[in-house]
């Protein structure tokens, strides 16, 4: 790979009688072959972002209209063994009713109870990344609150 890659990835919540659980693909391919990652992947060449993320996570877990929010751009040289990479990381919550299918580069594709998540679980630097996206779901699941904390003067 010459340059720089733009990526895109999917951290899909779900909330089952369990708790939350993530939804997590088994690479098929090298690099991180065999380790659990989040769906993603790269960006065709005049596509959208949020479109290359729908069909990234389409083609690897069979899992679609997921309303996506953009969680933030994560770019550490060295994330990606293959060359730098740039990826656009998405979230969202899923229905309890989804039930993922693997496909494209993707062995398996499973929902993954955050509690069963250690610490360097995930390929590339994407437990840095799910640690972000469960304090934005966590974030986006408290009763409103004050944007100050200053006494008001009347």
């Amino acid at each position: 790979m010459n340059g720089i890659a733009v990526t895109v990835d999917a951290v899909v919540f779900v909330d089952t009688p369990e708790g939350t659980a993530v939804l997590l693909i088994e690479r098929a391919n090298p690099p991180f072959q065999g380790r659990l990652a989040l769906p993603g992947g790269f960006v065709d060449p005049g596509e959208d972002l949020p479109v290359a993320v729908a069909r990234e996570l389409e083609e690897e877990t069979g899992v679609t209209g997921v309303e996506l929010t953009q969680l933030g751009a994560y770019g550490t040289p060295g994330r990606d063994p293959r060359g730098h990479t740039v990826s656009i990381v998405y979230w969202g919550v899923a229905d309890p009713s989804t039930r993922p299918v693997a496909g494209d580069d993707a062995a398996r594709a499973r929902l993954v109870p955050l509690g069963e998540i250690g610490p360097d679980t995930l390929a590339f630097d994407h437990d840095m990344i799910l640690e972000d996206a469960v304090a934005a779901l966590r974030r986006s699941r408290r009763p409103d609150q004050p944007k100050s904390t200053e006494a008001s003067s009347e």
